[in-house]
């Protein structure tokens, strides 16, 4: 056990100091060099040096900043306010149509923006106060706009799959594919639940709007709905497309969404210079939050595998049973508590370079189909409290009278499909892995 005495007292040292509230790229990087001064001494520094080196030689990372800027474009485009307005007059009328229209609406946007911060704002913004003033059940209009929201963390483009990708050195466009038809289909489940809890279970929840306020006829509803669903298709196209196609890789498909970003805003005429220097400036602040997390965490991982903490958490796991899915239901039970308290950054960038070796070497599950499960699960950790980020983004754009407590009474159906769906995808794999083995041979 003393040799496994350092990597537990840094593991544990981190858990405590994040509870406390410390900034988790600063914690990761102290820990890193502390623990690592004890433990390897001065070759401390080099590790820290070899590794932030990396990091800026890495290709692939120069997505982040152009995906986050695309982003940012885009939420000030107007695009998320003409498909609500298209939405509410197609669906309105329908029990629960609003709750409804916001996870379509929440879909297409994840696969434009993949900024969850950004979708759960707008839609906490636009569709929470149209559905409290009529008179939506307050749990379900919060659960509904914050579960949509998080969709964007996992349908592609992703900027937690970029992260993936970079770190495991796996083809970003082939988990772009696989997190498809997972992602999707939460979205999908989100629909059913709403649907029939709306119009079985509690009709109240969700009451139509009256026929008097919306009178547009049927062909009228749908030339709305395709001119409100246009730009967002044509981003889709031109980053997804591009990438499935072979024309570009996901940096550049980044770049050509950068683009199609600033030509949605233009023809919607909210493109400015004001507009522009707000997005960039947010765009810096964003990226420099998440590179010198993943400064931190890099050399956090290097450190507790270099002090036998990897070694010692692999006997750990293999001590407990030899059967592979009890191991694995481990790992994924692991990852779901740390995500009650620990951004998905940094979850991801501890947790990774540990457990894929044993997923992978030990275990034998596929890499990609491994890595599509602990993104699914660390979806959850949005919506899990006390430290889901989407709760605190959506209480602070929520409507007066949105307590707390409704907001967690609204997000327990979703987490518990999210943690169905991580079921279902466990036992049938090929709802991961054929996709990307059709588009990538």
């Amino acid at each position: 056990m003393g040799a496994e005495i350092l990597p537990v007292a840094m593991f544990v040292t981190l858990l405590f100091a994040v509870m406390l509230g410390h900034p988790l790229g600063v914690t990761l990087g102290a820990l890193a060099i502390l623990f690592g001064y004890i433990g390897v001494g001065p070759g401390v520094f080099f590790i820290l040096v070899s590794k932030t080196y990396g990091l800026m030689t890495n290709y692939v990372l120069v997505a982040i900043p152009l995906f986050i800027l695309m982003a940012e474009i885009l939420s000030e485009s107007g695009v998320s306010e003409d498909l609500f307005e298209s939405m509410y007059i197609v669906l309105g009328q329908t029990k629960g149509g609003l709750a409804l229209a916001t996870v379509i609406i929440s879909i297409l946007l994840a696969a434009t923006t993949g900024i969850v911060g950004a979708s759960v704002v707008g839609m906490g913004l636009l569709a929470a106060p149209a559905m409290m003033k009529r008179n939506y059940s307050k749990s379900l209009t919060a659960g509904t706009i914050i579960a949509g929201g998080t969709l964007g963390i996992l349908i592609p483009p992703s900027i937690m799959l970029v992260v993936y990708g970079a770190m495991i050195g796996m083809s970003v466009g082939k988990l772009f594919a696989a997190a498809a038809i997972p992602g999707v289909s939460l979205g999908v489940l989100y629909l059913v639940y709403v649907f029939i809890y709306c119009n079985f279970i509690n009709p109240k929840a969700g009451p139509p709007i009256s026929k008097d306020e919306v009178s547009y006829t049927v062909i009228q509803k749908i030339l709305l709905t395709l001119k409100s669903m246009a730009p967002p298709l044509f981003l889709i196209f031109a980053v997804l497309g591009s990438i499935v196609a072979g024309v570009a890789t996901p940096t550049e498909a980044a770049g050509l969404g950068c683009l199609g970003a600033i030509l949605i805003a233009g023809f919607n005429r909210k493109i400015n210079f004001t507009m522009l220097k707000s997005t960039a400036y947010s765009t810096l602040k964003i990226t420099c939050m998440v590179m010198l997390i993943f400064v931190g965490a890099n050399l956090f991982s290097a450190v507790f595998l270099d002090l036998g903490g990897g070694e010692a958490f692999k006997n750990l796991l293999l001590s407990i049973s030899s059967n592979r899915w009890v191991i694995f239901s481990i790992m994924m039970f692991i990852i779901f508590l740390l995500g009650m308290f620990v951004d998905w950054l940094g979850i991801l960038l501890i947790i990774v370079p540990i457990f894929t070796p044993i997923a992978v070497n030990i275990l034998g599950f596929s890499p990609l189909w491994f890595a599509m499960m602990v993104s699914i699960n660390l979806q959850m950790s949005f919506l899990t409290p006390p430290f889901g980020y989407s709760l605190f983004y959506f209480k602070g754009v929520a409507p007066p009278g949105m307590t707390m407590l409704d907001i967690y009474k609204g997000i327990v159906p979703f987490v518990v499909i999210q943690a169905t769906g991580l079921v279902v995808f466990a036992l049938v794999p090929q709802l991961i892995t054929w996709l990307p083995s059709a588009l990538f041979k």
